[in-house]
């Protein structure tokens, strides 16, 4: 009786699925990262298909297919695995043109269960809960079952409907792994930087390469400064306490003018007016459109360091160079100027590379001497020349200003007196 009733459940089955294909019912998009450029409602499915038709016809590479959680067909250029990925063809997207509001939509994986509901009427019924029930195999009988904790109810309809009787599925003829519902992110509502991280993007308009930098966190009313944290990142931004609650966020990459946004951490959702603010399921893409320096922008080598009364750099110096590195190779028609500063003006030691040219170490060669504080500026400022020299800069693009102790900006005796040992650079041309 047993064998006779699987294969009576597997026929109910086949013809379920036939009904159900025969009313056209959607196919799920497989999980993964969609660039989206077009969302429509269930029973659109002919718009949808003529708009990727004709974004098919414009050059791109369109395919749409359907989100049974949210009931869209939505029409999208790329599909990816992983998320960072689709992040930046995201991106990408919108500056190429045609797209500017593109988005990522996540696509999870269904369970049986939900897949099953699926082919009900066209119409999404919440999942019910699976467990996998291993039923001991007995001539002529499949397994494994899936025993439904509760029946799936049928959807009233004036069109006919086949609902499924048991509460037992024969899935396959060999062992199939059974997944748990998925448990979503939660939405609040509202959708404020209380309740919702953010995704702090900075990049290069210009290639859309990612640009790596921090952003500054500013307490907008009290004009303080909170927090610095990484870009290209998902965080929950700290809240200001404050009676308007508005943030400011402000990047900052070297060899990158400074972009400077506004956030209310009490009504985020109204931002996203803003060009720079979209909501992206739950959380918020905040983007910064970081552009290179200007003809007569002067920037600061912060992480910059040199050794005591030496031309010689700290190793931990090598980042930033690299940032400079790249900007000049950017942009070819980049001129700049390096300008050498020390903290106070008196004559002392002077610590200089020997023969072996290495710019991160006081090797056994290195050239001891005297100088006043306006050599050593200069002799610091040259060595970065001459390090950008070595990877291929022409030496032509660069002129050195040696200012020693007269534009200190810290009085020398202060805690931040180091901060007066600094090269800036200036951009002559671009």
């Amino acid at each position: 009786m047993k064998s006779l009733f699987v294969w009576q459940l597997m026929l109910e089955l086949i013809c379920f699925s036939a009904l159900a294909q025969d009313k056209s019912t959607p196919v799920p998009l497989p999980p993964g990262y969609y660039i989206v450029v077009a969302a429509y409602f269930t029973g659109q499915e002919d718009y949808a298909q003529r708009f990727t038709a004709t974004v098919n016809r414009d050059g791109r590479h369109a395919q749409f297919g359907y989100d049974p959680t949210r009931r869209f067909y939505y029409v999208y250029l790329d599909y990816y695995t992983e998320f960072n990925a689709s992040i930046q063809k995201m991106l990408k997207t919108r500056k190429e043109g045609g797209f500017p509001k593109a988005w990522v939509r996540i696509m999870k994986r269904l369970v049986m269960s939900e897949k099953v509901n699926l082919l009900v009427e066209n119409k999404v019924v919440e999942p019910v809960a699976v467990e996998e029930k291993i039923v001991p195999k007995k001539e002529g009988e499949m397994t494994p079952l899936v025993e439904v904790k509760e029946p799936v109810q049928p959807v009233t309809s004036a069109q006919p409907v086949i609902t499924v009787q048991s509460q037992r599925v024969a899935l396959n003829a060999v062992a199939t792994e059974v997944v748990e519902n998925v448990k979503p992110d939660p939405v609040y509502r509202p959708q404020i930087l209380r309740n919702t991280p953010v995704f702090l993007s900075l990049s290069n308009p210009n290639n859309n390469a990612v640009v790596e930098g921090e952003v500054e966190v500013i307490d907008t009313e009290r004009s303080k400064l909170i927090t610095n944290v990484k870009g290209n990142d998902f965080l929950s931004l700290p809240d200001p306490k404050s009676q308007s609650g508005k943030l400011t966020l402000i990047s900052n990459s070297f060899g990158y003018r400074k972009e400077q946004h506004e956030l209310n951490y009490k009504s985020t959702e109204a931002d996203t007016l803003q060009p720079y603010v979209t909501l992206i399921g739950t959380y918020y893409m905040i983007r910064f459109d970081m552009i290179r320096l200007h003809r007569g922008d002067i920037a600061m080598l912060y992480n910059v360091y040199f050794y005591n009364d030496a031309a010689v750099m700290l190793p931990e110096s090598k980042y930033e160079l690299n940032k400079l590195l790249s900007m000049m190779n950017d942009n070819l028609r980049y001129r700049i100027r390096l300008h050498g500063h020390t903290n106070g003006r008196a004559t002392g030691k002077l610590i200089t590379m020997g023969e072996s040219k290495n710019f991160f170490e006081l090797t056994p060669d290195v050239k001891k001497g005297i100088g006043s504080a306006k050599d050593l500026s200069r002799q610091r400022a040259e060595v970065i020349r001459d390090w950008l020299v070595a990877n291929g800069v022409s030496s032509d693009r660069m002129d050195i200003k040696a200012w020693g102790g007269s534009r200190m900006i810290h009085d020398k005796n202060s805690v931040h007196a180091r901060k007066n040992v600094r090269v800036d650079v200036e951009v002559l041309q671009d």
